[in-house]
């Protein structure tokens, strides 16, 4: 009976050990978001027309109007972490940020780092190339010859989806999109790999010096990213969602950015 007893409050103590060693596991983002009072959010100003710096230094953009109706949201501050793109899901991780809203595509491969929420929007790839190769180049796929040279950014899915569907042609990358587009608007690149709504944006204000091909050959859903192992948080995030796509909120900030031009004159 001894034994027996001693047995069954070891199993106590091992049940007690295990579940203050799951609460601690099951800290959440949240915590400290409400704590501080600020939902510090990373992105890379640049990416038209969801995260972008105006000439007067503030940040704009779709990204940038859905973080901040977040952070009301949630009766706090919104923070702004304007951070490289090749270090940004290191800086999710570290803390220097509690979440992405960045334009981030959600892959396979970056879901092994970072929790992903449901879509909330999806895009795909398309290519802008220079006039001269106009009515030569009708498609992506005629691109993948030799004599090519393709631009892109750095650790985009622009820069995967030009080696996966275009490995014949020359592959230069640059840190900013910017970079990679202005080798085509030069003459430098014959080619340009990027995401849609940037693509069209800029074709449409370069019309003497790009050609846009608008039909995108690649399907992209884009989520906001957080640390791993935060059902707490991913589950906010996803009512969130939910929430301003059905009340109106999301249509009208989408409406604003994608659908009309008036703030183009503002950025850099």
């Amino acid at each position: 009976m001894k034994f027996g007893y001693q047995k069954a409050l070891t199993g106590l103590a091992l049940a007690s050990a295990l579940v203050v060693s799951s609460q601690a596991s099951a800290a959440s983002a949240i915590d400290d978001i409400l704590s501080s009072g600020e939902l510090k959010v990373c992105f890379e100003a640049g990416y038209i027309p969801f995260e972008m710096k105006t000439k007067d230094g503030r940040y704009i953009g779709f990204d940038i109007d859905i973080g901040k109706h977040m952070a009301r949201s949630m009766d706090v501050k919104y923070v702004p972490i304007n951070t490289a793109w090749d270090g940004i899901i290191p800086a999710l991780q570290t803390k220097k940020c509690d979440i992405i809203m960045g334009g981030m595509t959600i892959t396979a491969s970056r879901n092994l780092s970072v929790m992903f929420s449901n879509p909330y929007i999806s895009i795909g790839q398309t290519v802008v190339i220079k006039p001269e190769l106009k009515g030569i180049i009708k498609s992506y796929k005629d691109l993948n010859k030799s004599e090519y040279t393709i631009t892109s950014q750095i650790g985009t899915t622009g820069a995967e989806a030009a080696r996966k569907y275009l490995p014949k042609a020359t592959l230069d990358l640059f840190e900013t999109s910017a970079d990679g587009v202005l080798q085509v608007a030069n003459g430098k690149a014959d080619a340009f790999v990027y995401d849609l709504p940037f693509n069209a944006l800029y074709a449409s204000q370069h019309p003497d010096t790009v050609e846009h091909l608008s039909t995108s050959f690649t399907y992209e859903p884009l989520g906001w990213a957080i640390r791993q192992d935060d059902p707490n948080f991913l589950n906010f995030l996803n009512n969130y969602l939910s929430q301003i796509k059905n009340d109106g909120t999301y249509e009208r900030i989408y409406s604003k950015w994608f659908e009309s031009d008036s703030w183009v004159d503002s950025i850099q």
